[in-house]
């Protein structure tokens, strides 16, 4: 195993986070988040509804991060409006809307009998 090569990697990803930063949706996403944190600690979750929401957390940033990465392949292959690069966008960030929905309803779930 070259190590060289190995550190490479996590710096090239490290890269790909900071790109994705910039992007307006991740930023929504990253927002979400940090109040998703606030809401529960101020909530006091347990254990296990810590490992679902960071979960999730990680599921829906990931999706954006794919969904970006998706729709930079598209406009490099095509300039053109074409029937299957707008369906490989619309699929994913149809990916991310399916994982944002879930990521509300299990906050749903874990905080609403909390507070109420």
């Amino acid at each position: 195993m070259n190590v060289t090569k190995f550190i490479r990697s996590f710096k090239y990803a490290l890269e790909g986070i900071l790109s994705a930063m910039k992007e307006q949706n991740f930023k929504f996403h990253l927002l979400a988040v940090v109040i998703v944190i606030i809401a529960a600690v101020w909530t006091g979750i347990s254990m296990v509804e810590w490992l679902v929401v960071i979960l999730i957390m990680t599921l829906v940033l990931s999706l954006e991060m794919m969904n970006s990465a998706i729709e930079r392949v598209v406009d490099l292959v095509t300039t053109e409006i074409h029937p299957l690069a707008k369906l490989a966008k619309d699929l994913a960030a149809g990916a991310v809307l399916i994982a944002a929905i879930a990521s509300v309803i299990i906050g749903c779930i874990i905080f609403l009998p909390k507070w109420f």
